[in-house]
């Protein structure tokens, strides 16, 4: 929810009374109820923090409040590629999100990941509600998975390749609960599935998120 159909091409807007009848508009589509509707990069429609943007965010995410509230999805959340304009927005009266998205792994920048930490501190999501997308950064055949091995990352990952090390790695940037993945191809969602259980060195992680932020200054998030 968030984007709409525009004259030449798909629109942005947090408008509470479109993003109520894009969630009755799904659930009559669908012939039920969706289980969960995520508010889509919200940071599109806003400026800079300030009342204003306080108050356009905190109108939208009651509007999907209230679609739950009426029984028109299960549950709604917020998926955001870049989270960290929205930090100076929400505080504890916001309305809350069963689960906060945000990009996830080793090409996520520090502002982006310690901003999806914040949020989820300012909402009281625990770990298994602040999820992670776009773990490879697009793609798992992208040149940077052959200049890189990730399994540095990992305590014994040699029995792993390098994409299961990105994507187990992912998980602690930031650290979150579940990861959105998109193919169609089996045989990868097996791997990935794999790679579940390797053991992340904490320790090394650790030092590559000091590493990040003692770099981030004028870097992208």
């Amino acid at each position: 929810m968030g984007y709409f159909p525009g004259r030449e091409r798909a629109e942005h807007s947090l408008d509470p009374v479109r993003l109520y009848e894009a969630v009755e508009h799904a659930a009559r589509n669908l012939g039920r109820e969706p289980d969960l509707v995520f508010l889509h990069n919200p940071e599109h429609s806003l400026g800079d923090a300030s009342a204003h943007g306080r108050d356009v965010l905190a109108q939208a995410c009651a509007a999907l409040d209230d679609t739950t509230s009426k029984g028109l999805c299960g549950a709604w959340g917020v998926a955001s590629w870049d989270p960290s304009p929205l930090v100076g927005l929400v505080d504890p009266t916001t309305p809350k999100p069963s689960v906060l998205m945000t990009r996830a792994g080793l090409l996520v920048g520090a502002r982006t990941l310690d901003a999806a930490e914040a949020l989820a501190v300012v909402w009281d999501l625990d770990g298994s509600r602040l999820w992670g997308m776009s773990p490879f950064g697009g793609s798992t055949g992208d040149p940077v998975w052959d200049r890189i091995d990730p399994r540095i990352f990992l305590r014994g990952g040699e029995g792993f390749s390098r994409v299961q090390a990105a994507f187990r790695t992912s998980y602690c940037l930031p650290g979150v609960g579940a990861m959105a993945v998109g193919t169609d191809d089996p045989a990868h969602l097996d791997e990935l599935l794999d790679a579940l259980a390797a053991e992340p060195d904490e320790r090394t992680i650790h030092e590559y998120r000091t590493l990040l932020r003692e770099r981030s200054t004028g870097q992208p998030a």
